[in-house]
C-alpha cells in the first residue's frame, strides 16, 4: 500500500481522490481509472469549479505529444463512466461548450494533521427555516443551485421585496448536503457597523474569537472543508463586504459564498443573478380564471389568501381585480403577500382600491420577518436611508414621473436646485445598480420606478414641500416636448409612435396636476393644446374630446385667447367627427374654428377646419354640400406652399365625387394624389390618418365599382400589409372597413370576408374605436347571412343595426342596409325587405347619396321577383339599375345588374335579349374571372348558347 500520510484526500461523493498517490477509491476501496483518465481526474480536481480550456488540458497531459481533441473525449467519458457520472444524478465533470471541461462535484479536502483549530469551533447557526413552496421560483432555485457548482462567488441582485432571501435560503437547504451540512446563513441587515463584518460571520459560524482581527481564524476554519456562506442584506456594508469576500474565496479554496444584496459587489469572481419581479397576468377584458392562475403572481396571491383567511376558490368576477393587483403591484412578492393579507378585512374589491394610498405601505407581514420584510415602507425605508443626498433627491422627483421615462426628461425634470443634469443621470445610474430604478425593457434607453417605490417616493416629495415644484416641472417639460412632437412631420408614423407615444401616461399625469386643486389651468391648457397631435395618432378621438373640454371651460374669454381657443375648438370638433361621426355639436365647433382662422389669417387651421366641415357633411349625409366645401378647400390649397395640401383636396374631392356616383371623375381626382405621393417626404399636418394608405383603400374601392377586379384585389392586400405595418390605428380600421372587407364580400370570397371582419372587430375592441366596431358586427352578421346562415344572420344583422343608432346614416353603413333588405327576401319576408329598401332608397335621393343606388334598385328588383303583387315591375327596375350604372361607370353594379335582368328575362322566355344583355355586360371586364358575379355571367351565357 502506498503512503498516503502525507497526501491530502479530495473527498467527492462516495469516492476518496489521493492525487500524490495516484489513487482513487470508491467507498474504501481501490478503483482501476485508466492513466489518461486518472490523469485528467487530477488536474480538474485541482482547480474545482474552474472550466478549464481543452487546449490546456491536452497540453497538460499529453505533454509533447501531438494528439487531437477527439483522445480527449475519449478518456473524459471513460472517466464519466468509471465514476458513474451520468449527467441525471451524481455530477462530477461536465463539459462546458466551446470552452472545456469544469470538475463540479462537491468535496471535502482533508486539511494537514498540524491545523486543528476545528475542533475548538462551536456547532455552526443553523438556516432560516424553509418555505413550504416556492411560488414561481423553482427554475430560479434550480439555477442558482446549478451556478455554485461552477462559480464560487454570486450575488442575487433585486429590488427589497423580490424574494431574494428566500430564494437563497431554499437554495441553502437544496445544497445543505452537497456540503456536509455546513451552510451558514449571514444576516447582515441589523448591522450598523461595517468594521464588525468578520466578527459576524464568525459569530455565524459559532466561532469564538478573541483576537483583533477575526479573518485568520475564519480562514482556517473554512480551509477545513467544503462550506456555503449566504451572506444576506449587503447593501449597506457593500464597500467594506467586498475586499473581505475576495480574500477569503481566494484562500479558501472549497469555499462558495451566495449573497443577497440590492446592487452587486463590483468584485473580482463575482458572478450576478438579477431576481426579476414574478410573472402577472396581462391586461385583458374578461380574462378567465385559468387564465390568470396560469401567472406565478396571482398563484402567490391565492396562496397567500388561503394561508391567512382559510379556504379560497377565486371567481370569474374577481380574476381580473387579482390580475390587475398583481400588476400594480409589479410581481414584487413581498407586496403581493402583503396585499393578500388584507383581502380577509377589504376584500379583493377593496384590497385594490387601496393600493394607490401610503395606506398600503404600512400592511404587515409576518411576525417571524426581519424588521426590513415586515412592511413595504420598512423595506423602503432600509434603501432609501442608505441613499447619499444627491440620489435620495433625485428618487423623489423622478416620482412625479407615470410610467417609464426618458434619460433626458429625467434630467429635465429632475436637476436644478443643486442638482446638474450630469450629476441627475450619474444617480439615476447608480439608483439602476440599487435596484431602485428599472430599465423598462424597450429598446431605447427608459427607466421607470417600481409602483410601490414611485408611491413611496411620492410620499417622501409630499413631506418635504417639493411636490408643487416638481410636478410643474414635469408639466413644463412635456409641454415643450410636445409642441417639438407636433412641428416633427417628417418621422415616419412608427418611429413618431415609439418616441412620442410612449409618453402619453406622462401626459395624462401631468394634466391631471394642472386642472387639479394645487396645479395651473394654464399649464394644463398649453400642454392639452401642444398634446393633441399625440391623441390624433394614437386614435384617442374620446380622451381628446374631454381634454379639451376640460381646457376650453378653463380658458379665459379676451382676445389674447383666440389663437389656443381655436387649436382646442379644432380639436374637439375632429374629435367629434372621427370618434362619434354624426356628432350634432360638431358643425357649430368646426365653423367657429374657421372664423378665428380667418380672423388670425391661420393658413393651416383654416384648412383643418374646412376639412372637419366637408367630413362632417358626409357623416350627415350631405354630399352636395361636401363636394362645396371640398372646392373652398380646393382653393384654399391652391395658394398654399405645401404641396401636400394641394394632394388632400384632390383626395377630398375625389371621396366626394365617389360617393355622388361620378366614378370616373372620382378615379382621376384619385390617380392624381396617387401620381403625386412620391413627393410626399412629410405628414400632412391637418390629415388624421396615412395620406399613402388612406389613398389606397379608395383607390381600390373605386377600382372595383369600375369593374378593376384583379386591380383592386391586389391593391387591397397590398394596403392590408400597409396598414398593418403603419400602427395607426383608425387607418387600419378604414384600411378594413373602406376596402378590404366590402370588396372581399362583393367578390364572394365569404371565407375572407369573415377574416377581414373578425380581425376588424378585434381591432376595434382593442383600440377603443367605438363606429367602427358598431360597423363590423353588422358587417360580420351580413356575412353569416349570405353564407347561408340567414336564420341565425338576418336577425343578428337587424339587431346591430338597430344598436348603431344614428351611425346607420353613415355612408360605409349603405352596403349593409341593402343586404338586410335582400336577406329579408331569402328568409320569405318580401314585404318587410321591401319596407327597408324603399325608406334606404328615399335616404339616397334626399341626401345625393348615389354611389350605392345601382344596386339599391337591383336589390328592389330581386324583392319584387318574390312578391306576386310587385313581380310585373321587376324587369323595369332591373333596366333602371343598369341605366344608372352605366352612367356612373360603375362596371361591376352593371354586371350585376345585368345577370339579375337577364334571369327575369329568361323566365319570360325572351333568352335572345337576355343573352345580348350579358355578353353586352361582360364585353368591358379583362380582369376578374374569379369573382362570383362574373362567373355567374358566363355561367348564363353558355346555358344560353347551349
Amino acid at each position: 500500500m502506498p503512503d498516503r500520510s502525507e497526501d491530502s484526500a479530495i473527498s467527492f461523493g462516495p469516492f476518496r481522490l489521493f492525487p500524490k498517490s495516484r489513487l482513487l477509491e470508491k467507498e474504501g476501496s481501490p478503483l482501476h481509472v485508466g492513466g489518461r483518465a486518472l490523469d485528467i481526474l487530477i488536474f480538474l480536481a485541482g482547480r474545482p469549479g474552474e472550466v478549464v480550456d481543452k487546449r490546456e488540458l491536452v497540453k497538460r497531459i499529453w505533454a509533447g505529444v501531438n494528439v487531437d481533441e477527439g483522445s480527449l473525449r475519449f478518456h473524459v467519458a471513460a472517466l464519466r463512466k468509471a465514476l458513474g457520472d451520468t449527467g441525471k444524478s451524481a455530477r462530477y465533470v461536465v463539459n462546458v461548450p466551446g470552452r472545456g471541461y469544469c470538475f463540479v462535484a462537491s468535496f471535502a479536502q482533508a486539511a494537514p494533521p498540524a491545523v486543528s483549530a476545528a475542533a475548538e469551533i462551536a456547532p455552526p447557526r443553523s438556516l432560516p427555516a424553509e418555505l413550504t413552496r416556492m411560488v414561481g421560483r423553482e427554475d430560479v432555485i434550480e439555477k442558482i443551485s446549478n451556478g455554485l457548482s461552477l462559480y464560487r462567488f454570486m450575488t442575487v441582485v433585486g429590488p427589497g421585496g423580490i424574494g431574494k432571501t428566500s430564494v437563497a435560503v431554499t437554495v441553502g437547504h437544496r445544497r445543505s448536503q452537497d456540503f456536509g451540512g455546513r451552510v451558514f446563513f449571514v444576516d447582515f441587515g441589523p448591522l450598523r457597523d461595517a468594521s464588525h463584518i468578520a466578527t459576524t460571520i464568525a459569530s455565524a459560524l459559532g466561532l469564538t474569537i478573541s483576537a483583533e482581527d477575526p479573518t485568520p481564524a475564519l480562514l482556517t476554519f473554512l480551509k477545513t472543508g467544503p462550506a456555503l456562506l449566504i451572506f444576506d442584506g449587503c447593501e449597506h456594508v457593500l464597500d467594506q463586504m467586498a475586499p473581505l469576500v475576495e480574500h477569503i474565496v481566494r484562500e479558501a479554496p472549497q469555499l462558495r459564498v451566495l449573497a443577497t444584496s440590492r446592487e452587486s459587489f463590483r468584485s473580482e469572481g463575482e458572478r450576478i443573478f438579477r431576481l426579476f419581479p414574478l410573472d402577472c397576468p396581462p391586461e385583458r377584458e374578461g380574462i378567465a380564471v385559468d387564465e390568470v392562475l396560469a401567472y406565478p403572481a396571482a398563484q402567490l396571491f391565492v396562496e397567500r389568501i388561503a394561508q391567512s383567511s382559510g379556504p379560497f376558490q377565486l371567481s370569474a368576477e374577481e380574476a381580473p381585480l387579482v390580475a390587475s393587483i398583481c400588476r400594480r403591484l409589479d410581481g414584487i412578492a413581498l407586496a403581493i403577500e402583503l396585499a393578500a393579507g388584507r383581502v380577509n378585512a377589504y376584500g379583493i374589491a377593496g384590497t385594490a382600491s387601496l393600493l394607490d394610498s401610503r395606506f398600503s405601505l404600512q400592511w404587515r407581514g409576518r411576525r417571524t420577518a426581519v424588521p426590513r420584510h415586515q412592511t413595504l415602507a420598512a423595506a423602503l425605508d432600509w434603501s432609501y436611508d442608505l441613499l447619499p443626498p444627491v440620489e435620495s433627491a433625485t428618487l423623489r422627483r423622478l416620482s412625479v414621473f407615470a410610467g417609464p421615462f426618458a434619460p433626458e426628461a429625467a434630467a429635465a425634470v429632475a436637476s436644478g436646485d443643486g442638482l446638474n443634469a450630469s450629476e441627475t443621470l450619474e444617480a439615476i445610474d447608480s439608483l439602476v445598480t440599487k435596484s431602485l430604478i428599472s430599465p423598462s425593457g424597450s429598446r431605447t434607453l427608459r427607466y421607470r420606478l417600481l409602483d410601490t417605490t414611485r408611491t413611496y417616493a411620492h410620499g417622501k416629495l409630499n413631506e418635504l414641500g417639493e411636490a408643487r415644484q416638481f410636478a410643474r416641472r414635469h408639466a413644463e417639460h412635456f409641454r415643450d416636448f410636445f409642441e417639438r412632437a407636433e412641428a416633427d412631420i417628417s418621422t415616419p408614423l412608427p418611429q413618431w409612435l415609439s418616441i412620442y407615444g410612449a409618453e402619453l401616461d406622462n401626459v395624462r399625469a401631468a394634466l391631471d396636476w394642472a386642472f387639479g386643486p394645487d396645479g395651473e389651468a394654464r399649464l394644463g391648457i398649453a400642454l392639452t393644446a401642444a398634446a393633441v397631435t399625440l391623441w390624433v395618432r394614437l386614435s384617442l378621438f374620446a380622451e381628446c374630446r374631454e381634454r379639451s373640454r376640460t381646457a376650453l371651460a378653463a380658458l379665459a374669454d379676451t382676445a389674447d385667447d383666440d389663437r389656443i381657443r381655436m387649436q382646442l375648438l379644432s380639436a374637439l370638433g375632429w374629435s367629434l367627427m372621427y370618434g362619434e361621426g354624426r356628432a350634432r355639436e360638431a358643425r357649430p365647433i368646426l365653423e367657429t374654428t374657421l372664423e378665428l382662422a380667418d380672423r388670425l389669417d391661420d393658413k393651416d387651421f383654416r384648412l383643418r377646419a374646412l376639412w372637419g366641415l366637408c367630413i362632417d357633411q358626409f357623416n350627415n349625409g350631405q354630399f352636395g354640400k361636401a363636394r362645396a366645401l371640398a372646392d373652398r378647400f380646393a382653393n384654399a390649397a391652391a395658394s398654399s406652399p405645401d404641396k401636400t395640401d394641394v394632394m388632400l383636396g384632390d383626395r377630398l374631392m375625389a371621396v366626394a365625387l365617389h360617393y355622388l356616383g361620378d366614378q370616373n371623375e372620382a378615379r382621376l381626382r384619385i390617380d392624381r394624389v396617387n401620381a403625386s405621393l412620391h413627393l410626399l417626404a412629410e405628414k400632412p399636418k391637418i390629415f388624421p390618418l396615412d395620406l399613402r394608405i388612406s389613398t389606397q383603400y379608395f383607390r381600390a374601392r373605386i377600382l372595383w365599382i369600375q369593374g378593376l377586379a384583379d386591380q383592386a384585389q391586389a391593391l387591397t392586400a397590398r394596403n392590408i400589409e400597409e396598414g398593418r405595418a403603419n400602427g395607426h390605428a383608425l387607418t387600419f380600421c378604414s384600411v378594413l372597413g373602406q376596402a378590404a372587407c366590402p370588396i372581399a364580400f362583393w367578390s364572394g370570397d365569404f371565407d375572407a370576408a369573415e377574416r377581414h371582419g373578425a380581425e376588424l372587430l378585434e381591432h376595434t375592441e382593442r383600440h377603443a374605436i367605438r363606429l367602427w366596431g358598431l360597423w363590423a358586427r353588422a358587417f360580420n352578421a351580413a356575412v353569416m347571412a349570405k353564407r347561408g346562415d340567414v336564420a341565425t344572420g338576418l336577425p343578428l344583422l337587424r339587431e346591430e343595426l338597430n344598436r348603431a343608432g344614428d351611425a346607420r346614416f353613415l355612408p360605409r353603413f349603405l352596403p349593409l342596409l341593402g343586404e338586410l333588405a335582400a336577406c329579408s327576401g331569402e328568409a320569405d319576408q318580401v314585404d318587410r325587405g321591401l319596407d327597408v329598401i324603399e325608406d334606404v332608397l328615399t335616404r339616397c335621393n334626399d341626401r345625393q347619396e348615389l354611389w350605392y343606388l345601382p344596386e339599391l334598385i337591383r336589390i328592389k328588383g330581386e324583392l319584387m321577383v318574390r312578391s306576386a303583387r310587385h313581380s310585373e315591375d321587376a324587369e323595369a327596375r332591373f333596366r333602371e339599375a343598369l341605366d344608372i350604372a352605366g352612367q356612373q361607370g360603375a362596371r361591376f353594379w352593371e354586371l350585376r345588374s345585368a345577370v339579375s335582368l337577364a334571369r327575369c328575362m329568361i323566365g319570360a322566355g325572351q333568352t335572345t335579349e337576355a343573352s345580348a344583355i350579358l355578353e353586352r355586360a361582360c364585353g368591358p371586364f379583362t380582369e376578374g374571372a374569379d369573382i362570383a358575379d362574373i362567373r355567374s355571367a358566363r355561367d348564363l351565357i353558355a346555358q344560353l348558347r347551349a
